[in-house]
């Protein structure tokens, strides 16, 4: 597996676990709302699929892949409950590495500042692991996800991946802020 390899972080209210086939009953429902597919396309996974994704997550890429796939379920300290997940893909990039950062936060959880926290917890993470570049891809219609992207500190760069915009960030002296 290329870069580094996902362990517990934990935040002022969070903690992120990486994922476990047995987290995919509580995560199915989380992540089953149609609304979260709005912007990112696809349909809800069945607890099924996401078993199988989680366990292929555990697994890793092949030896000889040139990524690294990092993924954190998203729990609150307070009930353990989970609220969502923070992903990175690692690469190797012109300055050292460089990570494509996502979120996502079950409906009943918006609003509450998880994905910022969770997020900038991830970054900072990220960044004391060799990662020099950030990069994110938010839906221009996505306010709120816009809204994180820009409290990590990250600025729209006018590239598109798809129909989403490129924001990037991520330099040592670039941290973001919590909110």
């Amino acid at each position: 597996m290329f870069g580094p390899i996902a362990e517990a972080i934990e935040t002022r209210r969070l903690v992120l676990e990486p994922p476990a086939a047995h987290d995919a009953d509580e995560m199915a429902v989380v992540l089953g709302d149609p609304r979260l597919h709005d912007f990112i396309g696809g349909e809800p996974l069945t607890v099924d699929e996401l078993r199988a994704r989680y366990e292929q997550l555990a697994a890793g890429p092949a030896p000889f892949h040139q990524e690294g796939w990092l993924t954190w379920i998203i729990r609150r300290r307070r009930d353990r409950r989970a609220v969502g997940f923070v992903q990175a893909t690692v690469t190797p990039g012109a300055r050292g590495l460089r990570a494509n950062v996502a979120w996502v936060v079950g409906m009943p959880f918006q609003g509450f500042g998880f994905a910022t926290e969770a997020a900038a917890g991830m970054l900072g993470w990220l960044r004391a692991h060799a990662v020099h570049e950030i990069t994110a891809a938010v839906h221009p219609g996505n306010a709120p996800s816009a809204a994180v992207a820009r409290k990590l500190g990250l600025r729209p760069t006018g590239e598109w991946s798809g129909d989403e915009i490129v924001w990037r960030g991520g330099d040592r002296h670039d941290r973001g802020t919590e909110g």
